[in-house]
C-alpha cells in the first residue's frame, strides 16, 4: 500500500530538477570520469552510511584535493550495484544551493524551497520499498548561522531536526579550518557528522590518477598523454605551484596543456611538452626555456 506523503512524487521530483544535481544519473550517463585512490575513505563513507545513529559524513580536507570526487566516487560505486544492498539504488543528490536561492529575497522565502524538498526526502526514508536519497552539500559551513555574509546562512537549523530523528542521509564536504570556525561552535550539528579526512595525494598517487582518468581528456581534446607527460606535469605543478593542491593543479595544467596544442596545432598525435610549458609558465611566471632545462 503506497504511504500518502505531504510532498507527492511529482512535487518531489520537481524540486530535484529544480535545485540539486542528481549524480547517481550522471554517473550512469557516463558523465564523470573514473576515480582513482580513494578506496579507504569510500569503503568509511559506506559504513557511516549504513549506521542507524550519526550516519551522515563530513568531508575535511584542503580545496582541490578531491571532495566532490569523493561523492562521485560514490555515486558511481551505487550505480555499478558496488554497495550493499541497502543502498543499491540510491540517488546521490548534489544539493545546488545558488539555484535554489536564485530570485528570492528573504531567508523565509530561500528556506520555503528547501523546506518541501528535505521533508519529501525524510517522508520516504523509512519505506523500505524505495531506495535511500543522499544529500551532498559542498561548502557545508556556508549553511551555519555564524557564517557572515553567506546567502545560506542558518539553512542548518531548518535541517537539524531531521538531521536528529535520523530521516536524512547527508554527506557535507569543508575545509578543516571552516568547519573549526563554522561548525564545530555548534555542537549539535557537528555530533551528528562523522569526519572523513582526505589527505593530499602525493606525486606518485598523483600521477596515477592523472593515468586513470586521461581517457576522457584525450577523447575530448583528440590527442593522446604519453603516461611519461602525465609525471613531467605532476613534477612540474608540484615544483612551481606550491599554493595550490594535487591533484587537482595537475588536472587543470593537463587540460589547459591539451587545448593549448589543440590551438596551436589541431587535434590528433602526442601532447607536446611545449604546451605544457606554456601553461605552468603563463600560471607561475617562470620562463619556458627555464622549465625545458629543468626537464
Amino acid at each position: 500500500m503506497k504511504m500518502d506523503y505531504k510532498v507527492t512524487d511529482a512535487e518531489l521530483e520537481r524540486l530535484i530538477a529544480a535545485y540539486c544535481r542528481d549524480m547517481t544519473a550522471w554517473a550512469a550517463a557516463g558523465r564523470f570520469d573514473p576515480i582513482h585512490g580513494r578506496e579507504q575513505e569510500l569503503t568509511q563513507t559506506v559504513m557511516i552510511l549504513l549506521q542507524k545513529g550519526r550516519k551522515n559524513v563530513e568531508y575535511l580536507a584542503p580545496a582541490g584535493v578531491g571532495k566532490t570526487a569523493l561523492v562521485v566516487a560514490l555515486a558511481q560505486a551505487v550505480n555499478a550495484g558496488a554497495v550493499p544492498d541497502y543502498l543499491k539504488g540510491a540517488r546521490v543528490l548534489e544539493l545546488d544551493l545558488a539555484s535554489m536561492s536564485a530570485g528570492t529575497s528573504t531567508i523565509a522565502e530561500f528556506q520555503g524551497r528547501f523546506i518541501p524538498l528535505v521533508k519529501g526526502i525524510a517522508e520516504r526514508y523509512h519505506d523500505e520499498t524505495l531506495p535511500k536519497f543522499i544529500m551532498f552539500i559542498d561548502e557545508i559551513h556556508t549553511i551555519m548561522p555564524t557564517c557572515e555574509g553567506s546567502g545560506y546562512r542558518g539553512l542548518s537549523e531548518v535541517m537539524k531536526p531531521y538531521l536528529t530523528v535520523g530521516d536524512i542521509h547527508v554527506i557535507g564536504a569543508t575545509t578543516v579550518d571552516e568547519h573549526r570556525m563554522f561548525v564545530a561552535v555548534d555542537p549539535a550539528m557537528d555530533r551528528r557528522f562523522q569526519k572523513v579526512f582526505l589527505d593530499i595525494p602525493d606525486d606518485k598517487g598523483t600521477v596515477k590518477i592523472l593515468q586513470a582518468i586521461k581517457k576522457g581528456y584525450e577523447k575530448h581534446h583528440g590527442l593522446n598523454v604519453p603516461d611519461e607527460l602525465c609525471e613531467i606535469i605532476v613534477e612540474l605543478t608540484s615544483e612551481h605551484m606550491r599554493k595550490r593542491n594535487q591533484p587537482d593543479k595537475s588536472i587543470t595544467t593537463m587540460d589547459a596543456a591539451m587545448a593549448k596544442h589543440v590551438m596551436d596545432n589541431g587535434r590528433g598525435g602526442d601532447l607536446s611538452k611545449k604546451a605544457i610549458y606554456y601553461v605552468v609558465s603563463a600560471e607561475t611566471g617562470v620562463h619556458e626555456g627555464a622549465l625545458e632545462k629543468e626537464d
